[in-house]
């Protein structure tokens, strides 16, 4: 950036009102935008329950996560894009299609990849067949709901704006840990299955936004990788689903995640995380990185 831009883009900044800075000030919008959401699952929440009652069993799960998917990208088309200095839409229609069946495929293989290793290492085994009882469950609660909603709080709320402020690495840093510890409260949860959901997935759900600039990857990733780990009959974060197969994990706890799931286990953490970092390499190489405020210098943000 030449000097007259960078003078031109400091004088702008300067000339905004007090209201104006403190409205477009990222940790505001950060707390705007997940208000807005949170709204908007709340309200979807409250219609399906109303409706809950004139339906069949098999219809409230897909009715209740398809309310709420409508309900979160009316606020982000209408709000959410427009929060902040940058205004930026990571849910855009070019690409969706392209993107989340990449995403998709790359979640399932990875965590089948995770599987495999665990079986040649003698910590997970096939004990029978499974069933299809819990099937709704995995592809509309563990895949869909799972994939969309926590990675527009996660990626799109929480990494964007802490990014805005405080550049790239802090934020996926923080956002990672916030995210690994969020889920400590459940079942078999530990300190390490916490710190690994933090480095595995937050890694490569957050290198994934980074490097596309669009929330697609990481919510095609998120569900490919929930709904084929549930499949083959593993804990997903430490709930128990019924997979096409049951299987079970035994041996030492960092083979076997000691009830948590292939989740707090060395195979995810190298997996995982290994594809997180190849990604943060592609995003550094494309210039998909945000520097962070004190480095900008009244600069507007360029990486996307």
């Amino acid at each position: 950036m030449t000097d007259a831009v960078a003078e031109t883009a400091s004088a702008a900044v300067a000339e905004r009102p007090w209201w104006l800075k403190v409205w477009q000030f990222p940790l505001v919008a950060m707390v705007v935008a997940l208000a807005l959401v949170i709204g908007a699952a709340m309200l979807a929440s409250y219609l399906n329950h109303q409706l809950q009652s004139s339906l069949p069993e098999w219809l409230a799960l897909p009715l209740g996560v398809a309310l709420l998917i409508a309900l979160c990208l009316l606020v982000d088309k209408l709000a959410i894009r427009r929060l902040g200095r940058k205004r930026h839409d990571d849910l855009p229609l070019t690409g969706m299609v392209r993107d989340l069946s990449l995403g998709w495929l790359g979640g399932a293989v990875l965590i089948s990849l995770c599987v495999g290793l665990a079986a040649l290492a003698g910590a997970y085994r096939i004990t029978g067949p499974g069933g299809t009882g819990d099937l709704l469950s995995i592809v509309f609660l563990f895949g869909i709901y799972a994939g969309f909603f926590e990675e527009l709080l996660m990626r799109g709320i929480v990494l964007r704006w802490l990014e805005e402020w405080l550049g790239s690495w802090i934020a996926l840093v923080l956002s990672s840990l916030l995210f690994g510890f969020l889920h400590a409260s459940n079942d078999n949860a530990t300190v390490f299955s916490s710190v690994a959901i933090a480095l595995e997935a937050g890694t490569l759900l957050g290198a994934a936004y980074m490097l596309t600039r669009s929330l697609w990857l990481a919510m095609g990733l998120h569900a490919g990788w929930n709904m084929v780990q549930a499949l083959w009959g593993v804990a997903v974060s430490g709930n128990d689903v019924q997979g096409l197969v049951s299987a079970r994990l035994e041996g030492p706890e960092l083979l076997a995640g000691g009830g948590f799931g292939l989740e707090a286990t060395l195979f995810a953490l190298v997996v995982a995380t290994g594809a997180g970092v190849w990604l943060l390499v592609l995003a550094t190489r494309r210039g998909r990185i945000v520097p962070p405020f004190w480095q900008r210098k009244g600069a507007a943000i360029t990486a996307y």
